[in-house]
């Protein structure tokens, strides 16, 4: 079992929809203590997140300094169907770049296509992986 019991109904959906949504909102602490938020394109393994930024995004930055984060997936049209998810994060230089990391190269293979550009471009761009560990689940139903 991974991070979250889906034995449960709650941490069985909670696991679906973090396979399956496109975008997150992670959550990030300024050096002035100020919550920052961004949406991002992310992979959820069972255990964790992985998401690439852009070497000099702000996140990268903050990430640096102060490794808690939130990550928070949108509510249905009724304000219900919430997942929150906190957690560490740091940057990991010797991952491999999102375009050789096949589960994200799946996953946003279409966005690619979208932005006009290569997985390889893309990679080049968004150069810098952050591993997020699951802390703790809050759902809202």
């Amino acid at each position: 079992m991974g991070a979250i019991d889906t034995s449960t109904e709650l941490g069985a959906r909670a696991e679906e929809r973090l396979r399956s949504e496109r975008t997150i909102w992670l959550a990030t602490v300024a050096p002035d203590g100020a919550p920052t938020v961004r949406p991002v394109w992310f992979v959820w393994d069972g255990d964790g997140f992985l998401v690439f930024s852009q070497p000099n995004a702000a996140k990268v930055r903050h990430i640096s300094a102060n490794p808690a984060v939130c990550l928070h997936l949108d509510a249905d049209a009724w304000g219900e169907n919430i997942v929150v998810v906190t957690g560490e994060a740091r940057i990991v230089p010797d991952h491999p770049p999102a375009d050789r990391t096949p589960a994200y190269v799946e996953k946003y293979g279409w966005g690619f296509e979208r932005l006009g550009v290569s997985p390889g471009d893309y990679a080049a761009d968004y150069s810098t992986p952050i591993q997020i560990t699951f802390g703790r689940l809050r759902t809202y139903y």
